[in-house]
C-alpha cells in the first residue's frame, strides 16, 4: 500500500536453517555459546497501520494447529527438549471470546494532557529513584455525553501511574535492548535463537539418569473444548482473555491494588507474610468482580490487600509461566549452574506470551520496589518463600486450583515427595533471583543480537520521511500531492467497490463483523478489519475520529497537529498510555480525508513517518503500517464505518497479533461508536 524503507522478508523460516545448526556449542566448561549464524529469509505477511486524534473543525486538518506432539511410546531414554517446547509453542490454541460492547460502558475523556502530564523529559532518560511512597490520587476525569451536555464524573477508566512507569524508565545506554523496543518481526527472530540457546543450555546440563529431566507433554494440552470466561471479570480469567477485553494483561482493580501496595502500604511490616483477615479478604474480592474498572482500596488492610493479590495469581487458569514453561523455569533453578541461569531465564522468558511477559515483567518490578524498602522487613528472598507457591501454583491440589498443571499429591504418609521438595525450593531461589535481577530479564543479549547480524537490523520497520514519501515530477521537482496517500485511498475505495472480498472473518464483539487477510508487504502481521452500524452521518463521524479523539480513546495522553500540508492533509502526533511500568506508545502520521464521495461517503486513510520536529524523547515510537476509515451512509442519520488497520506496537510478537489486535480494533471502533448518544424516538403506548 504504501513505502517503508527497504525491508527485504527475514522471517520465513528461519527454524529450518536454525535446526541446523549445532546445539551443542557451549564450551565443556560452560562458557558462551558460539555464534549462530543466521540467514535472512521471504516471508509472507500482512499490511495495514491505523491512526486518528482530537483538535479543531474538521475543515483543517488530517491523516501471529496445536501439532500433535503426543508422546508416541515413552523411551527410556531422555525425549529432546527442544522438539517437546518448540512444536508445543507453534501449534497453541486461545479461545476467542465473544464479547458484548454493552456490557461495558464507554468512558469519554474530555482532559486535556499536556507533554508535562504525560512524564516525559529529558530527565526521565536515566532510570530515576521516584519516591515509592508517592501518592498518587485516584484520577478522575470529566465524561460529557456527546451532543447532550450532561457530564457525569467518575474515575479514569485506565489507571494512570506514572510515578511506577517513572521510576523504572531504562537508562539511555540499555533502552534499544529492551525486549518492549522490538518490532514483531525482530521478536519473531529473536524468539527462534532464544529457543536455540535454550535448548543448547538444557541440553548440555541434562541428568539422562534422572526421570525428573525427560520433558513429556501434559494431556491437558489435547484438550479441545475452551472454557467460558464471560461470568468472570477478575479472578480465574486468563492474562488473553483480559487483553482482548480491555487492552491490558491484568484487570484495573488489580493494578489499582498494587498500587495502593505500593504507595502508601510499603512500611507495613511483614506486607505479603501475614495473613489478612479472610472475610474482609473475600469482600474485596466480590468487590474486583463486581467493579473490575474501579475499586478504593483507601483505608483497606495492606495484608487484606496484599493477601487479594496472592488469590488472584493463584487462582489464574495457568501460571504466569504458562503450563509449557512452568517445569522448564524449575529445572534452570535445578540443573543449569548459576552462572549462565540468567541468559536461560532470558531466554525462557523470550519465549512466554507477550501478556505473560508483561505481567511477569509489572509484578517483578512491583516486588522489587517492595523489597527496597526497609521498614516493612521483606527482604527479596522473604517475598519470594512468600510469593511462590502461588506465581507457580506450587502446593495446590487440583481441587483447590484450575490450574491444569497437576501438581503431585503428598505421600500416603503425609511426607513430600522429594520431587516437591526440590521443585518449591527451585520456585523459591528463581523467585528471588528474577526479583533481584528484573531489570536485565527483559533485556536482549547483546551477544544474541551480534549473533543475529544483519537479519536483525533488516527486521527493523522505519517509517520514510515526508521528502522520501514525495515522488519527483518528469522534470525531477517534488510534487505537492502525495502518492502514497493517493495509493492507499485509491486502495480502500478498490476494496469497497468489490465489497470486501477474500477477508476472513472471525469472532469479534457483538454488533461488530471483524475479520483478517493476510498481505504479502514484507512485514509479519495481518491485516484487520472491523466494521459497525454508527448512530451519526458520515461526516460527524469523521470530525469525530480526526478531532474528538479523547471522547473514544482511553488512553490518549495528548495530541497534536504538528503541520497541514493542504487543507485535506496534514502530520499529527499522538502519545498513548500503556500498563505501568511499559512504556507510552508515541506515534507520528501522516494522514489524509475526503468528502464529497458519492453517496455522501468520507474516508480517512493514515501510515506512519519520521519528521524531523519530532524525535523521540521516551516511551516506544509505534508503527503505523496501514490506518484507514470508510464512511458509508446507511439509513436517516446513521453510517456505516468501516476501518482497517496494522499497527506495530512493538515489543509483541506476530503471535499476539493474531490472538489480539483485531479484538482492538474491534473495540476501538465500538468506543466510536457508543460515544454517539442514541435517542429511543419510541414514546409510551397510547390509548387512541
Amino acid at each position: 500500500m504504501r513505502k517503508f524503507s527497504s525491508q527485504e522478508s527475514v522471517l520465513t523460516d528461519l527454524s529450518a536453517d536454525l535446526e541446523a545448526i549445532s546445539l551443542h556449542s557451549t564450551s565443556s566448561s560452560g562458557g558462551t555459546l558460539a555464534p549462530v549464524a543466521v540467514a535472512p529469509h521471504s516471508s509472507s505477511t500482512q499490511n495495514s497501520p491505523t491512526l486518528t486524534n482530537p483538535t479543531d473543525s474538521l475543515s483543517n486538518h488530517s491523516p501471529a494447529a496445536q501439532s500433535s506432539n503426543e508422546n508416541s511410546k515413552e523411551k527410556p531414554k531422555k525425549q529432546l527438549w527442544s522438539k517437546a517446547v518448540k512444536l508445543d509453542m507453534e501449534d497453541e490454541t486461545v479461545g476467542v471470546e465473544e464479547t458484548d460492547s454493552g456490557e461495558e460502558p464507554t468512558h469519554l475523556n474530555l482532559e486535556n494532557h499536556s507533554m508535562s502530564d504525560v512524564g516525559i523529559s529529558t530527565s526521565d532518560f536515566e532510570s530515576t529513584a521516584n519516591s515509592l511512597n508517592e501518592t498518587e490520587e485516584p484520577e478522575m476525569r470529566e465524561r460529557r455525553d456527546s451532543g447532550v451536555g450532561a457530564s457525569l464524573t467518575r474515575p479514569c477508566r485506565k489507571l494512570r501511574w506514572h510515578s511506577f512507569q517513572n521510576s523504572h524508565r531504562p537508562s539511555l545506554n540499555s533502552a534499544s535492548l529492551e525486549i518492549n523496543r522490538q518490532s514483531a518481526a525482530q521478536l519473531s527472530l529473536l524468539q527462534k535463537c532464544s529457543l536455540l540457546r535454550l535448548t543448547a543450555i538444557m541440553e548440555k546440563f541434562s541428568v539422562p539418569h534422572k526421570q525428573s529431566w525427560a520433558w513429556t507433554v501434559p494431556k491437558f494440552m489435547r484438550r479441545s473444548k475452551l472454557p467460558n470466561y464471560r461470568g468472570k471479570m477478575v479472578f480465574g480469567v486468563p492474562l488473553i482473555v483480559s487483553v482482548q477485553r480491555t487492552g491490558q494483561p491484568l484487570p484495573q482493580s488489580i493494578q489499582q491494588a498494587m498500587r495502593y501496595i505500593r504507595s502508601q502500604c510499603l512500611d507495613q511490616v511483614g506486607i505479603f507474610r501475614k495473613s489478612g483477615v479472610k472475610s474482609r479478604i473475600q469482600n474485596l474480592r466480590q468487590m474486583s468482580e463486581a467493579s473490575p474498572e474501579y475499586v478504593n482500596y483507601e483505608g483497606q488492610s495492606a495484608y487484606d490487600v496484599a493477601d487479594l493479590l496472592k488469590q488472584y495469581f493463584r487462582d489464574l487458569p495457568e501460571p504466569i509461566f504458562t503450563c509449557k514453561l512452568t517445569d522448564t523455569f524449575l529445572q534452570i533453578y535445578q540443573f543449569v549452574p548459576k552462572d549462565q541461569r540468567l541468559q536461560a531465564v532470558q531466554a525462557a522468558i523470550m519465549l512466554m506470551p507477550d501478556e505473560n511477559r508483561e505481567v511477569l515483567q509489572t509484578l517483578l518490578y512491583f516486588l522489587s520496589d517492595v523489597a527496597s524498602s526497609e521498614e516493612n522487613q521483606m527482604t527479596v528472598g522473604n517475598l519470594a518463600v512468600c510469593l511462590a507457591p502461588s506465581i507457580f501454583h506450587l502446593n495446590v491440589s487440583k481441587k483447590e486450583s484450575t490450574s491444569p498443571r497437576l501438581i503431585h499429591r503428598r505421600g500416603t504418609v503425609g511426607k513430600p515427595a522429594q520431587k516437591d521438595l526440590n521443585e518449591n525450593m527451585a520456585a523459591t531461589q528463581g523467585l528471588s533471583h528474577m526479583i533481584a535481577n528484573c531489570k536485565k530479564l527483559f533485556q536482549i543479549p547483546h551477544d544474541m543480537i551480534l549473533q543475529l547480524s544483519s537479519s536483525y537490523l533488516l527486521a527493523e520497520a522505519q517509517p520514510l520521511s515526508l521528502p522520501e514519501l514525495m515522488e519527483p515530477n518528469l522534470q525531477g521537482e517534488i510534487q505537492d500531492s502525495h502518492p502514497a496517500l493517493e495509493a492507499s485511498i485509491q486502495s480502500l475505495l478498490k476494496e469497497s467497490s468489490e465489497r470486501f472480498k477474500g477477508w476472513i472473518g472471525t469472532l469479534g464483539p457483538k454488533n461488530t463483523e471483524l475479520s483478517c487477510k493476510k498481505v504479502e508487504d514484507g512485514h509479519p502481521l495481518r491485516l484487520w478489519m472491523v466494521s459497525t452500524e454508527v448512530a451519526a452521518p458520515p461526516q460527524v463521524v469523521l470530525k469525530r475520529i480526526l478531532r474528538e479523539r479523547h471522547f473514544w480513546d482511553e488512553d490518549l495522553l495528548q495530541g497534536h497537529v504538528v503541520e497541514a500540508l493542504d487543507k485535506n492533509t496534514e502530520v499529527y502526533h499522538y502519545v498513548t498510555d500503556s500498563m505501568a511500568p511499559h512504556p507510552r506508545r508515541d506515534f507520528v502520521v501522516l494522514r489524509s480525508w475526503r468528502t464529497g464521495l458519492p453517496h455522501g461517503s468520507c474516508l480517512l486513510v493514515a501510515f506512519s513517518l519520521e519528521h524531523p520536529k519530532l524525535p523521540l524523547e521516551a516511551g516506544v515510537r509505534a508503527t503505523v503500517l496501514t490506518s484507514q476509515y470508510l464512511m458509508e451512509p446507511c439509513g436517516t442519520g446513521h453510517s456505516r464505518v468501516t476501518h482497517i488497520c496494522q499497527t506495530d506496537f512493538r515489543g509483541r510478537s506476530p503471535d499476539w497479533y493474531n490472538k489480539v489486535f483485531g479484538h482492538l480494533c474491534a473495540m476501538e471502533l465500538v468506543r466510536i461508536r457508543d460515544s454517539f448518544p442514541v435517542f429511543n424516538l419510541c414514546g409510551p403506548e397510547t390509548k387512541i
